[in-house]
């Protein structure tokens, strides 16, 4: 534990919070939280659950692992029981479970998320960063292939997140069943960090357990495209072949956490189900984010950022190497301290997520709005029009200003 530090998204989200309490103008773009309000269907049936005060099974309520299941079902075609899901608090808790109940080398892809890699350094794995040349952290296959043949009979567990945290982008169906063959060969096991899946603009997520099923583990949960973060409740689904290591997830959540609170599942389950309200809220809150984010994904490629293209969730990693001179910034702390002084924009750097200090990048979480006026405003939009940017400038601020103040920094 000796100099592990807070994780960066909080510690960012903590220090705007202070400037705001001291009278600064702070736009946050440091915590991706979702903007949006838990879909009603969800918030009535927590009500409704209030007295449940029971401990629950460890694994989960059979309720909503059912649930769970056919959700997976439903969206990927996949079938899987409900003994192969496990309920935890939050799919952060799970994912350190999984790294303490397998003895296995971390493979991440550059960048990813804050805490997989700090996940791995407190329970003294060891870790491996999968780097992209390029500004999306598209797992070149044949990189993954070497590195393994390093040394073939090592066990490694390769996460994969998607649509990605930091970069907003996806991975393809073509690239993923490329990953899934390498993967495969060298029996790699494949955690699927599909926790945006929901948020895709349209859509049309893949998940890579469609093509190694037996080596895949698909976690999900409700914290982004249900907007019930503070809820903490996330699902691992387990194939058969992982049995041995649901069982020993199982038994280090009897000993630890004990069960997810018992009120929060049994409303989880309306998030799982397939129903109108649900759907109604997620095609308006996919139609909102794909406008506010494809808009400033435009505003600052055309200030002269290299950006990915976002194809879901609610991040943006520009990169600033062409403005290095203009901005006379050498590392990504610089940077953020540069937007923070300079824009009032709170932002976290690219070495969070795995990328070299001297790379000039930052990723924005695009959340700070109110949500549930936003989204309000779409539902009343006319049937085939698209938010535009009036509309987000109306509905979509501070973040609708923070970003064109970054932009007018870069352009002044």
């Amino acid at each position: 534990m000796s100099g592990l530090a807070k994780s960066a998204t909080l510690a960012i989200n903590e220090r705007s919070r202070d400037l705001l309490a001291q009278g600064k103008q702070v736009v946050r773009l440091g915590l991706g939280q979702s903007p949006f309000p838990v879909p009603s269907v969800m918030e009535r049936a927590l009500q409704l659950n209030a007295h449940q005060k029971a401990y629950l099974a460890v694994q989960g309520l059979a309720e909503l692992r059912e649930a769970v299941s056919r959700y997976i079902e439903r969206t990927e075609g996949l079938h899987y029981s409900s003994d192969q899901v496990l309920i935890g608090p939050g799919t952060k808790e799970l994912l350190f479970h999984l790294q303490m109940a397998c003895d296995a080398e971390l493979l991440l892809p550059s960048p990813s998320w804050v805490s997989y890699a700090p996940q791995a350094r407190i329970l003294g794995r060891d870790m491996q960063w999968l780097s992209s040349p390029t500004d999306k952290p598209d797992l070149d296959p044949e990189m993954l292939d070497r590195y393994c043949r390093q040394e073939p009979a090592r066990a490694r567990l390769l996460i994969l997140n998607y649509p990605n945290n930091p970069t907003g982008s996806t991975l393809d169906p073509d690239r993923l069943e490329a990953i899934a063959r390498v993967a495969r060969e060298h029996h790699v096991m494949i955690l699927s960090d599909e926790i945006y899946s929901g948020l895709h603009f349209d859509n049309r997520h893949v998940s890579i357990a469609r093509y190694y099923p037996e080596g895949t583990i698909i976690s999900n949960g409700i914290s982004k495209w249900a907007g019930a973060g503070g809820w903490r409740l996330g699902a691992f689904v387990f194939p058969e072949t992982l049995e041995p290591v649901l069982r020993n997830m199982i038994a280090l959540a009897s000993e630890s956490f004990t069960s997810v609170n018992a009120p929060v599942q049994y409303a989880a389950i309306h998030a799982f189900n397939d129903n109108p309200e649900l759907r109604d809220y997620l095609d308006n809150c996919r139609r909102l984010l794909k406008a506010l984010m494809l808009w400033s994904w435009e505003t600052l490629e055309s200030a002269g950022a290299r950006v990915a293209r976002p194809c879901g969730g609610f991040y943006l990693m520009p990169h600033m190497e062409p403005l290095r001179e203009k901005l006379g910034i050498q590392h990504s702390q610089a940077l953020c301290e540069y937007l923070l002084e300079n824009t009032g924009v709170a932002a976290l750097p690219g070495t969070a997520f795995g990328r070299a200090p001297d790379e000039l990048s930052c990723r924005l979480a695009c959340v700070d709005f109110d949500g549930a006026a936003a989204l309000a405003a779409v539902r009343e939009l006319p049937a085939g029009s698209e938010p535009d940017e009036a509309f987000l400038g109306q509905y979509c601020q501070p973040t609708f200003d923070g970003i064109r103040r970054i932009a007018a920094s870069f352009e002044g």
